[in-house]
């Protein structure tokens, strides 16, 4: 295997790890605020390192560009929208989990 494959195994390896780790935090998770925390982190970077070992496959092109800029659409968009989803809860007057709730 060259070094290029092997990275591009690593990154492919770690953005499906993270996007593992999204769906047990938006499925295990009790609210809606850890659940945007969770996924909003998780996600961007495993969509981050899925697009990164796209980006190197690809090699010098055209194409290594378009993805590359699809990267920074993402890198931007889904912290910010997890921002306003968790906003307009507050806004609407959901109220976080809290253990009290639990012993109830």
């Amino acid at each position: 295997m060259t070094p290029r494959e092997i990275a591009v195994l690593v990154l492919a390896a770690g953005g499906v790890f993270f996007a593992v780790v999204a769906v047990v935090g938006l499925v295990r998770l009790p609210d809606l605020y850890t659940r945007a925390h969770s996924t909003s982190k998780s996600e961007t970077l495993g969509a981050i390192l899925t697009l990164s070992a796209v980006a190197i496959s690809f090699g010098i092109d055209l194409s290594t560009l378009k993805v590359v800029l699809l990267l920074l659409f993402m890198f931007i968009t889904n912290p910010t929208a997890a921002h306003a989803i968790t906003r307009a809860a507050t806004e609407q007057g959901i109220e976080p989990w809290t253990v009290d709730e639990e012993e109830s």
